[in-house]
């Protein structure tokens, strides 16, 4: 199973200006380390999370159909847009998607093509939320706090806290990231 990026997000969910803002810096001498700052944190909390922040187009690739449900990998998904058996599109008919809290997939009839190479099967979907104003307040602060961990503690050193995130930045991801059973 693997998860490919087919289109980034537009746009980040906080911006430029609010990272400077909550880093209290004023001039525009550091905008360019900042943006890879703010950009890094994103990609952070999401990992963190399992999140989508912003509306992205991914593709999870399996080995064979799923036997069981499948929920998928990240959220929250906003919808199922192909899946294709051995490079032949799958109807819609053929399978049932609840998005919500998580998101599955499952088989609902015979699917046309047997799976028979690794990553036979995949399964394109849209995931993030559609509008930065969507994005849930606590996450973006997740990332404005990373964004200030990160441009304060911008070289390595032997000390562990400098690797550490801030405990605080899991507690505000922690209520949206979706375990799987």
């Amino acid at each position: 199973m693997s998860l490919t990026l087919l289109s980034p997000a537009a746009a980040e969910p906080v911006t430029l200006a609010e990272t400077k803002e909550h880093l209290r810096v004023t001039d525009a001498a550091d905008d360019a380390f900042i943006a890879g700052v703010l950009a890094a944190a994103v990609r952070a909390v999401e990992a963190r999370g399992g999140l989508a922040l912003m509306t992205q187009g991914w593709r999870l690739t399996l080995d064979a159909a799923p036997d069981e449900t499948l929920i998928l990998p990240l959220a929250p998904v906003q919808s199922v847009d192909a899946v294709t058996v051995s490079a032949a599109a799958v109807d819609p008919s053929a399978y049932e998607v609840a998005l919500g809290a998580p998101s599955r997939l499952r088989v609902a009839a015979p699917w046309p093509t047997p799976a028979r190479a690794i990553d036979d099967v995949a399964i394109d979907f849209t995931a993030g939320y559609a509008a930065a104003a969507d994005v849930p307040g606590p996450l973006k602060h997740a990332v404005l706090m990373l964004a200030a961990h990160f441009y304060e503690n911008r070289e390595s050193a032997g000390e562990a806290r400098v690797y550490s995130v801030p405990r605080s930045v899991d507690a505000l991801i922690a209520p949206y990231r979706e375990f799987r059973l």
